[in-house]
């Protein structure tokens, strides 16, 4: 990884749930391979998370049609349940997610260390659609 400037990127959503039931479906591995990918060709086989200061993450992503597949990876900065998930990947960048608890909404800010490879507008509506993803998921499934 380039260690010039880092270009960071925000991304955002609110979700009509509250944030304790948010957490549950951000976090446990049962719930994030049913939303962790950008598009509906795609899926997340399995998923691996060790939610701790230290503890280590790891969700497989793969075209439906296995023409490519990547590792999500890295280990956790720092853990507050319900308010802060803070990571490096395994390629060095760093992210922070804030939960914020608004009545029976939660609103979710990610922002993330753009990597070098690709366009920063690519790069930010990818991530986009991981949440707004996320959101579809958790609202559908929490009505269930």
């Amino acid at each position: 990884m380039e260690t010039g400037n880092k270009v960071t990127i925000t991304v955002e959503t609110t979700v009509q749930i509250p944030v304790e039931e948010v957490w549950k479906y951000w976090t446990e591995p049962q719930h994030i391979t049913k939303w962790s990918f950008a598009s509906d060709d795609w899926h997340a086989p399995n998923a691996e998370n060790d939610l701790r200061d230290g503890g280590r993450f790891h969700t497989r992503m793969e075209a439906k049609d296995g023409s490519f597949g990547f590792d999500f990876s890295g280990v956790y900065d720092e853990v507050k349940i319900h308010e802060l998930i803070s990571y490096t990947l395994d390629d060095g960048r760093k992210v922070t997610i804030r939960f914020v608890p608004q009545e029976n909404e939660t609103k979710i800010i990610e922002t993330f260390e753009a990597e070098t490879d690709n366009p920063t507008e690519m790069q930010e509506a990818g991530w986009q659609a991981f949440l707004d993803n996320f959101k579809k998921y958790s609202e559908t499934t929490n009505k269930a």
